[in-house]
């Protein structure tokens, strides 16, 4: 297997069979409160996200969700993802883009060679950084979650925000099954469906992707993912969900239906889960639309953006039947 192409920083892994393949994280650490190296503490770890990446996005939500605002610092990329990676910007460069004020550094491969010299991969985020180690903790978004939801409990103020377990013990099994099926043919599979070089490989993602939302579809007529609460097996998903229509459909070619009009359970979903308080403030959607419309070249050579942000989130949870969810934790 080899690179097929190398344009505006995307690297296309395929081999002869047009299959996109995604690169398995590299640091894999963990903050808990036995670790020996990487304890807990307030403002010791910092994340550096792209507001447009739905993986960073995740780790953005539930520190939100969880009260971690003051516990753990935020620097946000710029959203344009070019040849050197993903870079540092300041507001006056783009709304939103902050400066690496923990490192100064001007892109996001630096930190990866500076804990550790000799790295190959891709420079990916989320990144998880311990400012007392100098050094990345975790680049695999759905682990930094997990320890955003518990590891730093003893740190939130908040009881209502301390209390709130979106990985609860009981749910665990049901939920692992669900992330496993939702990221291979949805979280990814827009990727794999986008990314395909061959005909009939981007035929059997696209095909798969929907069978996938025709099943979330069902499941979300009466509950959340996992039940009548809100999971990280929704958060996972709903950061897909909200790029879909005006991302997937076009630019990765995810045509065979739109969330805003085939799908009304996933509709009414989206737009319960955006209006929680604090998820809104997560989402940047010019920097989602730029990312996406102008980084990938090779898929959109004249850079062109569409007007369409996607259904609006923020109309009255009316659309479908079944329960309308309220609590959250």
């Amino acid at each position: 297997m080899s690179p097929v192409k190398r344009q505006a920083g995307i690297t296309s892994w395929a081999s002869t069979d047009g299959e996109f393949r995604r690169q398995v994280s590299s640091f894999r650490d963990w903050v808990r409160k036995d670790s020996e190296k990487f304890q807990p503490e307030r403002d010791r770890y910092h994340l550096y996200v792209s507001y447009a990446c739905p993986w960073a996005h995740r780790t953005l939500i539930v520190r939100k969700l969880k009260g971690l605002d003051d516990v753990i610092g935020v620097s946000v990329v710029h959203y344009y993802l070019g040849e050197d990676g993903w870079k540092f910007g300041t507001p006056d460069d783009v709304s939103g883009a902050s400066p690496d004020t923990v490192n100064g550094a001007a892109y996001i491969r630096e930190l990866y060679f500076k804990a550790n010299a000799n790295y190959s991969g891709r420079f990916t985020v989320p990144v998880l950084w311990d400012k007392k180690h100098q050094t990345i903790v975790n680049n695999e978004s759905a682990e930094i979650i997990r320890m955003l939801n518990e590891s730093f409990d003893d740190l939130i103020e908040d009881p209502e925000r301390r209390k709130l377990d979106l990985y609860p013990e009981h749910l665990r099994k049901e939920i692992d099954e669900v992330n496993e099926w939702i990221y291979d043919t949805i979280n990814n599979g827009v990727y794999k469906t986008g990314f395909a070089t061959a005909q009939s490989v981007y035929e059997d993602h696209v095909k798969r992707l929907f069978e996938s939302l025709g099943r979330v579809e069902r499941i979300l007529e009466k509950q959340f993912l996992t039940g009548n609460k809100l999971t990280e097996a929704d958060i996972r998903l709903w950061t897909t969900i909200l790029r879909f229509d005006p991302v997937y459909h076009g630019h990765f070619k995810c045509n065979l239906g739109q969330i805003a009009h085939d799908f009304p359970n996933i509709l009414r979903w989206a737009r319960q889960i955006y209006q929680i308080p604090g998820v809104k403030e997560t989402v940047n959607m010019e920097h989602i639309k730029k990312h996406y419309y102008t980084s990938h070249t090779h898929i959109n050579p004249n850079q062109i953006v569409p007007l369409s942000n996607g259904p609006d989130l923020d109309n009255p949870v009316i659309e479908a039947k079944g329960p309308i969810f309220h609590k959250h934790q």
